[in-house]
């Protein structure tokens, strides 16, 4: 624990304007940020008597090991940089909105040339126009399947699209008059394009017109004594009306709004979002956070309206923004918005009438958010600490192990041997810190040498950047380059100055657990701890769980600990164990598969994917393309002299295949027969002997 008076600034340094500040812990990790109208009054109001600080923030500042600070022109820009820097740091002691689940939102690709409408979760996209949030995806669809009666837009994906133009004939909604088909040219582009705009304004809440169009048009054909067409109109106006029906009218004069409610305690707050559009309720969400820090209600819509709006632009922002308690200063937030929007912005606190009336509605939603929130999470928190003190007990840490490290190795008969390193903090996975290997110190199977290898790669990578002896610079040797994991790109470590990455960004090994587990018995144990040792780490406990008897394994003890079955902290233990097996197999098989898939094809410098399905499609395999003559491989269109000189002298080096046989007949399957060659350059996974299940306990 730092004593914040070690690393505050000289009297004078702070400057006396807007900025945004950062605080960073001893590993020059961000763990806070925040921005001021005036930096040096907002500085000093943390290097006062610890006493006089909220619990929270007297952690933070105690936590800290320096602190330093951007200089900004206007407290917008400081709004603007602080969202910035909070998105690309993560800083722990920062408000950061959870949500609960990913939220469905009816999507339309205005960005193709067919336009699709269709269920979208997750980042926006550019060019694609957004609808909702709705609370479950067959909401959209029951609304999409009223609405295509009108607006038959394409739904369909881009392989049943190429398929229907490939053969002339549109899916069933074409059929059907729910779709216009532009596969088979049934409308033009344009035409589809004005379709879907048509769609898109009806969803933003523009109906009046396209219901009194379709009611002059039934009239006409009554009129006309066109029947038929009038009763199709009549059943579009109904389609047209249940779908409006879906979403109530909550504002009676059309308005575009979003309405913020906040309901909070002294450590957690829950907010609700009502997305209103055209007078109607399009969407709803919620977020919940813990208050890392003493906040008011204001500070805590600003950073809602910060996650809210930080990616859009134009009408996603809406003319008007209903929230409970305005942002201290306001100015700088409505006029954050006004840019994002491009127009006007108001900002406010309803006063009276139905827009106050909906926003005690939404109230009600974020209290019982929070309610329900922390029902769920008592019992979570409650099992994850006493979990980490069980295993502290049993261990015998001095404290509960809130970073905990498991590795575990993966191969298939000893081919493509990898591992995994799964990171749990405070009980719960942490999957932006895992990382995985490939091991290259040695060929065959050998799980011990294995982990001896991994745990000394990753905590040397540990130890250079604590003592900042290294550079990274770009390597060339595959995934994981000659000492490191995969995740870092192919980046190796060679000696240098200080390191590069000294901004406060996440670094890939620079934070030691208090705890590595391995998957294995002793052997594994013992191979971890000395990798340990010969590095010097003397602070990091380690041990084994062996999956047999599920006994847990220390170093240099012949006995194992045994926890109670019913132990929350044996159930904690297993579920890292059970998350790195599960990460180590799925790379592992990446790799397997990457390889069957690979061909001699590929080292043919210039010979790209087109051309190599071309020469597959004219010859038909790998064989007879490498018993062709290069005069037979110029006739393949795209393939010039020197090109087939190159692809017969790659063939020519590449080992045949041994015949795959089919274990149950004993036939020996050929080319002719239809199998694919199979040989480490060629695609395909050979055929062995066994069932799947006896093939898949193979599997290590």
């Amino acid at each position: 624990m730092a004593d914040p008076s070690s690393y505050r600034p000289r009297p004078g340094e702070i400057p006396d304007s807007p900025g945004v500040y950062r605080f960073r812990d001893e590993h020059r990790r961000v763990i806070y940020v925040g921005k001021a109208k005036s930096l040096r009054q907002r500085l000093a109001s943390y290097f006062q008597d610890l006493a006089n600080l909220h619990p929270r923030t007297r952690t933070m500042v105690t936590t800290a090991a320096s602190v330093e600070w951007t200089v900004v022109s206007t407290e917008v820009e400081a709004l603007q940089l602080e969202y910035s820097w909070i998105k690309e740091y993560d800083p722990r002691f920062n408000v950061k909105y959870r949500d609960d689940k990913s939220y469905p939102y009816l999507a339309v690709t205005m960005n193709e040339e067919f336009p699709r409408v269709q269920v979208m979760r997750g980042h926006k996209k550019k060019g694609v126009r957004y609808f909702g949030p709705y609370g479950h995806a067959w909401a959209i669809r029951d609304t999409v399947d009223l609405l295509l009666r009108v607006f038959p837009v394409r739904t369909c994906s881009a392989g049943v699209f190429k398929n229907a133009a490939r053969t002339g004939r549109p899916c069933l909604l074409g059929y059907i008059g729910k779709c216009s088909a532009p596969c088979v040219e049934r409308i033009s582009p344009d035409d589809h394009w004005d379709l879907a705009d048509e769609f898109c304004d009806f969803m933003t809440g523009r109906t009046g017109t396209y219901l009194r169009r379709l009611e002059r048009q039934m009239a006409v054909a009554a009129e006309e004594m066109e029947y038929e067409r009038a009763a199709r109109l009549r059943d579009d106006i109904g389609a047209l009306k249940k779908a409006m029906e879906k979403s109530a009218v909550v504002l009676a004069d059309a308005t575009d709004a979003d309405l913020i409610a906040v309901a909070e305690d002294e450590l957690e707050a829950a907010v609700q979002i009502f997305h209103v559009r055209g007078g109607r309720v399009r969407g709803q969400r919620g977020w919940v956070t813990d208050k890392v820090e003493e906040i008011t209600t204001g500070a805590l819509v600003e950073h809602a309206l910060q996650q809210l709006y930080g990616e859009e632009t134009g009408d996603a922002v809406p003319k008007e923004v209903l929230v409970p308690a305005l942002p201290d200063p306001v100015e700088p937030v409505q006029q954050w918005l006004t840019e994002r929007r491009g127009s006007g912005v108001s900002l406010r606190i309803p006063q009276r009438g139905d827009k106050k009336a909906l926003m005690e509605t939404v109230q009600r939603n974020a209290q019982q958010a929070l309610v329900l929130h922390k029902t769920k999470r008592a019992s979570d928190l409650t099992t994850r600490s006493r979990a980490l003190e069980e295993i502290a007990d049993a261990l015998g840490l001095d404290s509960a192990p809130l970073r905990v490290e498991c590795y575990d190795i993966s191969h298939l008969q000893g081919d493509d041997v990898v591992a995994s390193m799964v990171v749990f903090e405070d009980g719960l996975a942490r999957k932006s810190e895992y990382r995985r290997f490939q091991i290259k110190g040695f060929a065959g199977q050998d799980d011990v040498r294995s982990m001896h290898e991994v745990i000394t790669r990753r905590f040397r990578r540990y130890l250079a950047e604590k003592e900042q002896t290294g550079e990274w610079v770009d390597g060339e040797d595959g995934e994981d380059g000659a000492d490191g994991a995969e995740a870092n790109g192919g980046r190796r470590l060679t000696e240098g100055p200080a390191l590069k990455d000294d901004d406060g960004r996440p670094k890939r090994f620079a934070y030691p657990p208090q705890l590595v587990v391995v998957d294995g018995g002793q052997p594994q144990v013992a191979a971890a701890q000395r990798a340990l040792d010969e590095l010097g780490i003397d602070d990091i406990a380690v041990c084994g769980l062996a999956k047999r008897l599920e006994e847990v394994w220390l170093p240099r003890e012949d006995d194992p600990v045994v926890l109670p079955r019913t132990s929350e902290g044996l159930y904690l233990l297993q579920r890292v164990r059970d998350e790195a097996h599960r990460f180590a197999i799925t790379y592992q098989r990446a790799k397997r598969a990457k390889r069957f898939r690979s061909s001699p094809l590929d080292d043919v410098p210039g010979l790209g994917e087109t051309r190599k399905q071309a020469l597959i499609k004219h010859f038909g395999s790998v064989k007879k393309l490498r018993s062709a003559t290069i005069d037979q491989i110029c006739e393949v269109p795209g393939i010039g002299r020197k090109t087939a000189e190159t692809v017969a002298a790659a063939l020519a080096r590449a080992t045949p295949a041994a015949p795959a046989v089919n274990t149950a007949t004993g036939e020996i399957m050929d080319d002719e027969d239809g199998a694919p060659e199979t040989t480490a350059d060629a695609p395909g996974e050979p055929v062995t002997a066994g069932t799947p299940d006896e093939r898949r306990g193979q599997e290590r």
